[in-house]
């Protein structure tokens, strides 16, 4: 076989796609936080409106924020591949 022959072809073939599915969660991730947003867009909207507002403000239905991500979550992690 040439995977026993040469191991290091396994481990980029593995790293390769490792880095697949890592962009694929991010943009499934991506994806959400849009959808969310849109939903809570969809939402404010429907409550601010008449008569819905009144009906919104006795049962104390609130206003939802827009989902922001944390300024730390730009920064990349530190991965280490090296075997020690």
């Amino acid at each position: 076989m040439v995977v026993e022959s040469y191991p290091d072809l396994k481990a980029n073939e593995n790293f390769i796609m490792l880095q697949g599915q890592i962009e694929g969660t991010e943009n499934r991730i991506s994806f959400e936080r849009k959808r969310f947003n849109e939903s809570v867009k969809s939402y404010n909207t429907y409550r601010r409106r008449f008569p819905r507002n009144i009906a919104a403000l006795i049962l104390d239905f609130r206003k939802y924020d827009y989902f922001e991500a944390i300024p730390e979550s730009d920064t990349k992690p530190n991965v280490n591949f090296n075997k020690q």
